[in-house]
């Protein structure tokens, strides 16, 4: 599904270079769910946008999904973007002007689906996330876990082969962050392929594998017993 080999990633400083991943390999099989950890500054965020196609690395390797992603103009990373993967944010990322339903329907609009496919579509999702009844709910009339369901239900409406979520419940509290760790573990369940930031310990006992990072480089790379949660009545 994922393959990363020998990754590096600098941004220059002044007069200077900082080096964010230093030789990064990681690999990532269909149906699992990793969570990626470490401090401010490890490189966790920089790895995940280069996984997300929203930054581009200095050397290495990446595959995904057989595909070689490299030197990429911005319109065929844009369609390998939408093919490929779904994004969750700490932050929702949800359009304020527009209804849940039409925040879901997004990006199958850039796919060129017809309006009434992409709301039978963003409509199947939102009843997937349990808010078909707020499909006509603008943002600021949704809860942070309502906004996290919407912003998980736009991720999953095209069909992504893998799901990124740049810590997913960061906004949220302790409850509504089980909710949202509840939903994603269930999706896995089902076969899709998560992928998660955190600094939280809790949330990545939740997922099945932990790479922690530090200065750039991959320190552990372990599989555990997943932490089962159930979602709060």
């Amino acid at each position: 599904m994922l393959k990363i080999k020998k990754l590096h990633k600098s941004y220059p400083i002044g007069g200077t270079k900082l080096h964010v991943l230093k030789g990064i390999d990681l690999y990532v099989e269909k149906g699992e769910m990793v969570a990626i950890m470490g401090s401010s500054g490890s490189g966790k965020s920089t790895l995940l946008n280069i996984i997300g196609m929203l930054d581009e690395a200095d050397k290495g390797d990446y595959v995904l999904d057989n595909v070689i992603i490299k030197d990429l103009d911005e319109k065929k990373a844009a369609n390998y973007r939408n093919k490929f993967l779904g994004f969750i944010f700490q932050s929702f990322n949800l359009i304020n002007y527009k209804n849940a339903l039409e925040n879901v329907s997004l990006p199958l609009y850039y796919q060129g689906l017809k309006r009434n496919k992409r709301q039978e579509i963003a409509k199947f999702h939102l009843g997937k996330v349990g808010l078909l009844d707020w499909s006509s709910h603008l943002p600021n009339e949704l809860s942070g876990g309502q906004k996290q369901r919407v912003a998980i239900a736009r991720a999953l409406a095209s069909e992504p082969k893998l799901l990124l979520a740049d810590e997913p419940t960061g906004a949220l509290d302790s409850n509504t962050s089980a909710d949202i760790m509840a939903f994603l573990q269930k999706l896995n369940d089902e076969g899709k392929t998560i992928l998660i930031v955190t600094h939280e310990r809790d949330i990545a006992n939740m997922c099945k594998r932990i790479v922690f990072l530090k200065d750039g480089i991959i320190m552990e790379d372990n599989f555990i017993n997943q932490n089962r949660v159930k979602a709060n009545a």
